[in-house]
């Protein structure tokens, strides 16, 4: 059964460096099998209503503004697949989960930047999900645990956000972690190894430094569905951890 991934994809400049984390991304991509499909779970596509992408080829979109030209000249040239996009909807129906098909929409950078380093010929078929930042841990658990069956068939549940992700407070040209973000990625990967799911679902009252490390959830809901999507055996393991520009993690997990 093919694992399920919550990676942290930083800035939009991330999708141009050569570093630590780009290259831990590269590796992840050749280390894994090829997975027959991606179904990507970006932070930045938000709905109220569960979506699911059907576009035969989604454009890369350029969902940001003023960074350096050359973000603005990528293209990940993925196609979509019908097929898989109407089974999601299927098994979403069948656990009484609203959703629709969605087939104008493309791969916003929160997916992009990082499937580009995963996968850069561009050569398994994306399927995106979008997030409902209105929706408690519980419910986004219960949508990953959905598509439990998608990775009996070999396909990746990708999920894209950010554990610490506030960008009032960054500090640009610095590296580390400010000591609250520590502590908040400290206190949340207690509980993660050992599935704690009463006290992640919980977090806004019980983690330490919540309004600092999440002052919105939407960057932190995508890792509740890959957590969901291994419900199964319950097997979570930290891949990597560093942090961009001192508020941004760069946290990556594998759940089995």
């Amino acid at each position: 059964m093919y694992p399920t991934l919550f990676v942290a994809h930083g800035t939009p400049s991330l999708a141009l460096e050569n570093n630590a984390y780009t290259r831990f991304l590269r590796n992840i991509g050749i280390l894994l099998p090829k997975p027959q499909a991606v179904v990507v779970v970006s932070a930045h596509w938000e709905s109220a209503v569960q979506l699911i992408s059907s576009a035969p080829r989604p454009e890369t979109m350029y969902d940001f503004f003023g960074f350096e030209e050359p973000l603005y000249e990528i293209v990940y040239p993925a196609e979509g697949c019908l097929p898989i996009s109407l089974e999601i909807q299927e098994l979403l129906t069948a656990e009484g989960i609203r959703c629709e098909l969605n087939e104008k929409r493309g791969l916003d950078h929160g997916a992009w930047s990082v499937l580009r380093f995963l996968y850069p010929n561009a050569d398994v078929p994306i399927i995106a999900l979008s997030v409902n930042p209105n929706r408690v841990p519980e419910e986004q658990y219960r949508i990953g645990r959905a598509l439990l069956p998608m990775r009996e068939r070999g396909v990746m549940i990708l999920s894209s956000g950010g554990t610490v992700h506030n960008l009032a407070k960054l500090k640009w040209e610095t590296t580390g972690g400010e000591a609250w973000a520590i502590a908040f990625d400290r206190w949340l990967a207690e509980h993660i190894q050992v599935w704690n799911l009463e006290a992640l679902f919980d977090y806004e009252r019980r983690a330490p430094y919540v309004s600092d490390a999440v002052p919105s959830g939407e960057h932190l809901l995508p890792l509740f569905i890959a957590m969901g999507a291994a419900d199964g055996k319950r097997k979570a393991r930290r891949l990597h951890q560093e942090y961009q520009n001192r508020t941004l993690s760069l946290a990556a997990w594998m759940f089995q």
